[in-house]
């Protein structure tokens, strides 16, 4: 099986004044195509530096992130951002969608950014929209949806343009209980029928449990994740 996602001896260290803080140490990951992995961590461990690192968002102290075989640091900053848009889907606990645009244009913006025409990119958007249960919702702004169909509108933005990856930041994690639970299991359908790899931060033991695999980041590395089976299965 094909790797999707692979990070190289990955390290990042931040300078502040004389002190440097050494955040990601020699990370290695290999992400296959299709794959459901869940990496867990305390807070300030270091999961969204790594998100930032594996979506060409930030650049690392040292280390490669190849993405389909594409090395994306040797790119241009013009040429990383095409390359985001092309391949990488970003998904948060926040839904940051454009509360002036309607649920239709939010998920067609990343396919007009991409250069598709408004038709097929509002058709594209309606059909990715359909398949995430909210047909009856495409002119709704976000203020008129639930913190559900935002997150659902925000999952549908981010598959929209077909990526190989998508990194997404405790997806489920300003969600009650059961609309947590829909949303996994939402993100989970799609993954299946999409051959999609997800790459998914999350808190959420219960969450990470469900997933194809489990790594934990701690002291800048990433190990495979032992969690209490009690704790694991109280979701579910």
């Amino acid at each position: 099986m094909s790797s999707v996602l692979q990070c190289l001896n990955l390290s990042k260290t931040y300078q502040e004044g004389g002190e440097s803080t050494a955040v990601l140490s020699g990370l290695e990951l290999d992400v296959k195509r299709g794959e459901l992995l869940a990496i867990v961590g305390s807070s300030g461990c270091g999961k969204s530096t790594f998100l930032h690192l594996a979506g060409a968002l930030d650049s690392p102290s040292s280390g490669q992130v190849m993405i389909q075989g594409t090395d994306i640091f040797s790119l241009t900053d013009k040429q990383k951002a095409k390359f985001r848009n092309q391949h990488i889907g970003f998904i948060y606990q926040f839904h940051h969608l454009m509360m002036e645009f309607s649920a239709l244009e939010n998920v067609a913006m990343p396919l007009l950014i991409a250069g598709e025409s408004a038709k097929t990119a509002q058709d594209k958007a309606k059909a990715m929209l359909v398949k995430v249960g909210l047909e009856h919702r495409l002119s709704h702004r976000p203020s008129q949806l639930s913190g559900g169909e935002r997150q659902r509108v925000a999952i549908a933005r981010a598959l929209v343009t077909e990526p190989a990856l998508v990194l997404a930041d405790e997806p489920t994690g300003n969600l009650d209980f059961d609309t947590a639970q829909q949303i996994f299991e939402l993100i989970k359908s799609l993954n299946a029928s999409l051959g999609i790899s997800f790459v998914i931060v999350t808190h959420d033991l219960s969450l990470a449990a469900k997933m194809d695999r489990q790594l934990r980041l701690d002291h800048g590395k990433l190990a495979s994740l032992v969690a209490p089976v009690e704790q694991a299965s109280q979701i579910g």
